[in-house]
């Protein structure tokens, strides 16, 4: 049964009704009236998400009630690439706006955020954030412009029960490419599954090729006198592309649905359908949650295979203030972003008490894991205190816990990251579904192409 907004809200508290107003039609805001900041807030789950949608409500109310004098207006539009830039030109956007990684820089460097370093540094826990989630959302100069939710970097999904099928050990998922190329080969034939699936559409097909870059030691962008160009025509690179066209084309180990984007792939897995894929250990809650996977306990997540790179790409969701806020709004702004995202991941009790909470609906994912936002010590505490809720088999994330830290952490493409992603969407489609596609030829059309967006991005 569809279920409505309306519906939904109406499950709340009045206090917390108010709380949640939509914003999917926006009008700027001043500060508030008299004493009272309205502060206008991306990262409300969507309806269909009761219990996350519960959780959030109950945050905005102990918020409010911990904060007099700043009220929340909760907003479920996410971030569109199509829209944003029009929205956050014309004032049209949040007070907080939520968006991926490969953003941030090149707001940074536009100036169209502020730095919330100052606001930052009056919170006590300030100095135990871990500096390696820190890097990607700081300028050259150490000042901070975001607080990320939920940091990630990728690793390598896989189906334990098609694992066993195919004779292929379960706890030990492949470290390397050639390992990830054998194993899809074996699974296909065993199975009759795709061994291996590659997202291609929608920038995710050039948002993992990135990923396979880097696991082959290549880059996507470099510096030259001091302009970002394209830097992916170069061997890793070719020969990520050149293995992807082996395992299509010769090994036939990635079936025969080639185009698709991320929900695509992971809608497919979680019936059952895909040997392996690229993605993060959130890719759990969306198989479970979002497509009903059934039998969980075949999910499996290994580290990036590598071929010479020993190295990941990381991300994850992350909180700006854009630089068109007031500074009033901006210091309300970064007392929600602490007591929202931070906290959670920094006190103990408190994410007891919201992974107990979570934990209260069957369809619910609980304990999934991500990067720790602070120091390890502070991360084992966080671990500790949520382990009665836990309902996900934390043993199957055992490959990519163990085999993450060994990993460099890369960040996506500093400048115009969407730009490469969708020039080398075409990429790895021509690779997919044209046996005669020309790797080289291909790759000099893309450089060609993002170089012009680069230029034209940094005069």
């Amino acid at each position: 049964m569809r279920t409505t907004r309306r519906s939904a809200l109406a499950l709340f508290g009045g206090a917390a009704v108010a709380a949640l107003t939509g914003c999917d039609s926006l009008k700027p805001t001043s500060d508030g009236t008299g004493d009272t900041i309205v502060l206008r807030v991306q990262g409300m789950p969507p309806a269909t998400e009761k219990a996350s949608l519960d959780q959030f409500a109950k945050l905005v109310a102990d918020f409010e009630k911990a904060n007099p004098g700043i009220k929340i207006e909760g907003s479920t539009n996410v971030w569109d690439s199509m829209t944003f830039s029009a929205k956050l030109a014309g004032g049209s956007i949040e007070d907080v706006i939520s968006v991926p990684l490969t953003e941030p820089q090149g707001l940074i460097e536009r100036k169209q955020v502020s730095s919330i370093t100052g606001d930052l540094r009056g919170w006590n826990h300030y100095q135990e954030f871990n500096p390696q989630v820190l890097k990607p959302i700081s300028d050259a100069a150490g000042e901070v412009y975001g607080v990320p939710e939920a940091p990630f970097a990728l690793g390598l999904v896989y189906n334990r029960a098609l694992f066993a099928q195919a004779g292929l050990d379960p706890d030990k998922p492949p470290t390397t490419w050639a390992d990830v190329q054998a194993y899809a080969k074996q699974i296909a034939a065993k199975t009759g599954k795709p061994g291996y699936v590659q997202e291609s559409k929608d920038n995710q097909g050039g948002w993992q090729l990135t990923m396979i870059t880097y696991a082959h030691g290549g880059s996507m962008e470099r510096l030259d006198n001091g302009k970002y160009v394209a830097d992916f025509n170069s061997a890793p690179t070719k020969s990520a592309l050149n293995l992807l066209k082996t395992m299509r084309w010769t090994d036939d180990s990635l079936g025969r649905n080639l185009l698709n984007n991320q929900n695509d792939v992971i809608k497919a897995f979680a019936a059952g359908q895909v040997g392996m894929f690229l993605g993060t250990p959130g890719t759990y809650r969306l198989a479970k949650v979002t497509y009903g996977m059934t039998n969980t306990g075949d999910y499996g997540i290994g580290a990036m295979p590598q071929a010479g790179g020993n190295a990941t790409l990381s991300g994850g969701k992350i909180y700006m203030v854009p630089a068109s806020v007031s500074a009033a709004k901006r210091a309300a702004a970064v007392k929600w972003l602490l007591f929202a995202y931070a906290q959670p991941q920094y006190d103990p009790a408190v994410a007891a008490a919201n992974a107990k909470a979570l934990a209260a609906d069957p369809k619910a994912a609980v304990g999934v894991p991500t990067l720790p936002l602070f120091n390890q010590a502070q991360q084992d505490k966080i671990t500790a205190a949520i382990q009665p809720y836990v309902n996900v088999e934390l043993p199957h994330f055992a490959p990519y816990l163990t085999g993450t830290p060994a990993l460099a952490l890369r960040a996506e493409p500093a400048v115009q990251a969407q730009a490469i992603y969708a020039a080398l969407d075409t990429a790895i489609q021509a690779v997919l579904t044209d046996r005669n596609a020309d790797v080289d030829a291909l790759l000099a059309k893309a450089e060609s192409d993002v170089n012009a967006k680069l230029a034209a991005a940094q005069k």
